[in-house]
């Protein structure tokens, strides 16, 4: 290809790269509109924004950017005509809606004739940019997908468009004031969900369901303590059945990561500690970690594993499994300092509220004992390590005659 030498003007000033869609501040100088509205939103709060070439001051509002037409016309036609030089062509830019256009899709999905046309409409437009995605948030976007997703229960149907619907929501969500009173005590959205969780009406599922689960998530993250603690062992049982690989239940990893995620945030409330233990939880995470390569995962499981942890049956449960403390001692220091934390607050547990011969010479026999040495002299934090020697002297009679108990280990921190 020869060296084509590029027009000045066809480069934005802060990238240096050709201009896509050049537009024009309110200084008069046109950058790719990409980049400036980067210079714009990044911009510290306190400091005022100034141009990047005349170093005047910038509003903000990216609104009052204004397309340059006539350098993109230009810069395209250049683009053609250098084709042959390997340049390739620049389309033309999508412009957003006005809020009018999205407000009358909105209002489209409460029409029980125009609601599957509107939400293919507003799916595509939530897809194309971030500025859409606040477009419909400003124009009750959220409300709408709710008053149709709970209608599809109530009618006891899969309305066309409830995917959509679904997409949307988790697409356009952000945790406003408005959003949240939508949703923090919609106990018949929950169940609206759990339905379409059960629903074997559509041949798409998995995308289906785990549009629904990633909702749910959504909406647990801010639901109210008293809708949380009023959820059923049902619900529960739901979401650890989603933790099965190899069942019927099983959706998808991103389904799975949004169940985990769902648990984390019931296990504060009420009596849900109990009920997800009594669902079969424990047995079921362990499995799941057995074979997951995950960072995310592993975190998550360990989290809701120390929630429970915390009760004795949960304990109980944890011990049962052969796998239990072996699979936790793997993850101390392998995967992050929050699985870390995770792993060391369920061998604490168990070594304090459930520590039988059996269980101490089960900790020596998979290494838990030699992890906990190795979080003593890791850069981990000072709790955590508080915490290992605690348990290491607690324990120190049933260990003695391990190799990997060493006395400086034990009194390399005498005043903790």
């Amino acid at each position: 290809m020869d060296e084509v030498e590029i027009p000045q003007y066809f480069l934005c000033p802060i990238s240096l790269m050709i201009m896509k869609d050049p537009v024009t501040t309110v200084t008069g100088i046109t950058y790719d509109r990409e980049s400036i509205e980067v210079w714009l939103v990044t911009a510290e709060e306190d400091m005022a924004v100034t141009c990047p070439v005349t170093k005047q001051n910038l509003p903000r509002d990216i609104e009052l950017l204004t397309p340059n037409h006539m350098l993109r016309r230009l810069i395209q036609a250049w683009c053609i005509a250098n084709a042959s030089n390997g340049i390739d062509r620049i389309p033309t830019p999508k412009y957003p809606l006005d809020k009018s256009h999205m407000l009358r899709l909105v209002r489209q999905v409460n029409n029980h004739q125009l609601c599957a046309e509107a939400l293919k409409k507003i799916d595509a437009l939530v897809i194309e940019n971030e500025k859409n995605r606040k477009c419909l948030e400003e124009v009750g976007a959220i409300k709408a997908m709710v008053s149709f997703i709970v209608r599809n229960y109530k009618e006891r149907k899969l309305i066309n468009g409830l995917e959509e619907a679904l997409k949307i929501f988790h697409l356009v969500w952000s945790p406003t004031t408005e959003n949240e009173q939508l949703v923090k005590e919609n106990r018949d959205l929950i169940v609206a969900i759990l339905w379409i969780l059960r629903s074997d009406m559509t041949k798409n599922q998995v995308v289906l369901k785990t549009q629904a689960m990633m909702v749910l998530k959504n909406v647990t993250e801010v639901s109210s303590s008293n809708l949380l603690s009023g959820l059923d062992p049902e619900f529960f049982q739901e979401m650890v059945n989603m933790l099965r690989k190899e069942s019927k239940h099983h959706i998808s990893q991103q389904a799975t990561k949004a169940a985990l995620q769902v648990l984390v945030h019931a296990c504060s409330w009420g009596r849900n500690k109990q009920k997800i233990i009594e669902s079969g939880a424990i047995f079921e995470l362990i499995e799941l970690e057995l074979c997951n390569t995950e960072k995310r995962v592993s975190e998550l499981v360990l989290c809701v594993m120390a929630h429970l942890c915390t009760l004795a049956d949960g304990r109980a449960e944890f011990l049962k499994h052969a796998a239990g403390i072996g699979v936790v001692t793997k993850r101390t220091l392998r995967v992050s300092s929050s699985t870390d934390d995770c792993a060391i607050q369920i061998l604490g547990s168990i070594s304090k509220c459930s520590a039988t011969k059996e269980v101490l010479m089960e900790m020596l026999r998979v290494g838990a004992v030699s992890k906990l040495c190795m979080v003593i002299q890791a850069s981990c934090s000072d709790y955590l390590k508080k915490k290992a020697m605690e348990i290491l002297r607690t324990h120190s009679y049933a260990w003695s005659n391990s190799p990997c108990i060493q006395v400086y280990l034990l009194t390399r921190y005498p005043g903790q």
